[in-house]
């Protein structure tokens, strides 16, 4: 398989993964083992999983992680708006973050489909 660093949606969900630590330590310390950690988890998980299925032998393995990926996609996309509706951090950082996870599973998406056509 290719080297997950070389993945642009790799790239992008590792900045936002980045920026979502970022945030989070403003966050009160009363979430610290919370929203905090579940926000991170959820985020980390995303290039977590797209490296790993870099790392195994075939496109269905592959297909399989990068849903994985889009599925902690999903989670932290709602982790990121309790936690902007719970006042959390900005409006503006808000719509930044939620625009780039946006991108980041709009290019999973059409990984997995382009990789659902080459296993048919």
């Amino acid at each position: 398989m290719k080297d997950f660093r070389e993945l642009i949606v790799w790239s992008k969900a590792h900045l936002l993964v980045k920026n979502i630590y970022g945030i989070t330590k403003s966050f009160p310390k009363e979430e610290l083992f919370g929203l905090t950690s579940q926000l991170r988890r959820a985020s980390s998980s995303i290039p977590t999983n797209i490296a790993e299925g870099c790392g195994r032998g075939s496109d269905a393995d592959f297909k399989r992680f990068l849903q994985i990926a889009f599925g902690s996609a999903s989670e932290t996309e709602y982790l990121l708006l309790l936690s902007y509706e719970l006042g959390y951090y900005s409006k503006e950082e808000y719509i930044k973050y939620n625009n780039e996870l946006v991108e980041v599973k709009k290019i999973l998406s059409g990984f997995i489909v382009k990789l659902n056509k080459t296993l048919k």
